[in-house]
């Protein structure tokens, strides 16, 4: 069972890393530090929308109700807390058993 929390853990923490890097990647772009013209730029942008968005998007339409006005995009910091405490919950849970 250890094994298998290990690896959980694992693909949590590289999930993070993409998280993270798709989170640095914007706002180079948005503040004109990387070339959109650049194919590799594009391409790691859009890797890591195509891994993130589906669980950044929930969690944007709900911050969006209680900070309508929010000018800064929380919902990666919010889905790195809800992961960590995931697998803290796991380890919590199976590693005493």
């Amino acid at each position: 069972m250890l094994s298998v929390l290990k690896l959980i853990s694992e693909a949590v923490s590289i999930y993070i890393w993409i998280l993270i890097v798709s989170a640095v990647v914007s706002l180079l772009l948005h503040f004109g530090v990387l070339d959109r013209s650049n194919r590799f730029v594009l391409t790691l942008q859009d890797v890591c929308f195509k891994l993130t968005e589906p669980a950044l998007k929930p969690i944007r339409r709900f911050l969006s109700r209680f900070l309508p006005v929010m000018q800064i995009d929380l919902s990666p910091i919010v889905l790195i807390l809800l992961l960590n405490f995931f697998v803290n919950l796991l380890w919590e849970i199976f590693a005493s058993v």
